[in-house]
């Protein structure tokens, strides 16, 4: 885990320096704008109304999970204990979000499957996004959006790698 304690880089420049300090101060703002979670409750209002907003995290992470989709592989793709991710899909069983299937390599384990409200959930949750960002990024050229995809991506990926299990629960987007 990194800390304060953590030594500085020895070729650091005013430049390096001024630059990490406007990356710092532009995640703080970030962070209290995806704080709010505007883009997840928008789609909720449009779809599901009553879904917390960990509920579509849920979904979200499914897609990143190789291999069968289950309580424990979503509690562990989130960070979050055990009984809350079991807690959060029983909600969303519930609700008719998810549906349990039995895995064909162990029938004691159930599988997790979006069912057709979870993907015009996932689905409105994605259009809320993109027009969020079509009204953020539109007009920026091609060029400048392209570097800035690439460049966030390796930002994204680095903080990956200097978490790579995690340190406690992930923000909220």
């Amino acid at each position: 885990m990194i800390s304060a304690a953590d030594p500085q880089p020895s070729t650091e420049t005013a430049a390096f320096a001024e630059g990490l300090s406007r990356v710092s101060d532009n995640l703080t703002r970030m962070r209290h704008l995806m704080g709010r979670r505007m883009i997840a409750r928008t789609a909720i209002a449009n779809t599901v109304p009553g879904l917390e907003t960990a509920h579509l995290d849920v979904l979200d992470v499914m897609g990143r999970i190789e291999g069968e989709i289950t309580v424990g592989a979503i509690a562990e793709t989130m960070r979050i204990d055990p009984s809350r991710g079991s807690r959060l899909v029983t909600d969303l069983v519930s609700r008719g979000v998810l549906r349990r299937d039995a895995s064909q390599e162990d029938g004691r384990r159930s599988l997790l499957v979006r069912t057709e409200l979870g993907d015009a959930l996932l689905t409105e949750l994605q259009a809320v996004k993109r027009s969020l960002l079509v009204n953020v990024l539109g007009d920026w050229p091609e060029e400048e959006l392209s570097a800035f995809s690439h460049l966030f991506e390796k930002f994204i990926s680095g903080f990956e790698a200097v978490y790579p299990g995690g340190a406690g629960r992930p923000s909220p987007t």
